[in-house]
């Protein structure tokens, strides 16, 4: 089951990475991992860094993907967001958004909708 979830999650991330690309952004990073969090992408458009988080469901009877991005999930993202700056001595706007991939299945997440939120959360 986990690698599954796993497999859907890898593939929705994708998809969304060419949403962006086919709207203009940069994917400057995948799966940004540090000790305080992680973000699943970093695009960059016009100046502006986008931290995304991807949320790929195949069923919604337990609630919207964005409403699994909560204010604990939030404060792991910007704390990620604020290292990656650091890290690379980025001073520019950056916004937090959030990517709703629905899907069946991983076996046609490449069928699947995107709903793409802009500043889903500060």
């Amino acid at each position: 089951m986990a690698n599954r979830k796993k497999l859907l999650g890898d593939c929705g991330e994708a998809l969304v990475a060419e949403y962006l690309r086919r709207r203009g952004y940069e994917i400057v990073a995948s799966q940004y991992r540090c000790r305080m969090g992680e973000v699943d992408l970093i695009a960059r458009k016009c100046g502006m860094l986008c931290f995304v988080e991807v949320k790929t469901r195949s069923e919604t009877e337990h609630g919207l993907p964005r409403e699994f991005v909560g204010p604990k999930k939030q404060r792991r993202i910007r704390t990620a967001a604020a290292q990656y700056l650091s890290k690379y001595q980025l001073d520019c706007l950056v916004r937090f958004d959030v990517a709703e991939v629905y899907t069946k299945d991983a076996a046609s997440v490449f069928d699947a909708h995107v709903e793409y939120l802009e500043a889903a959360f500060e």
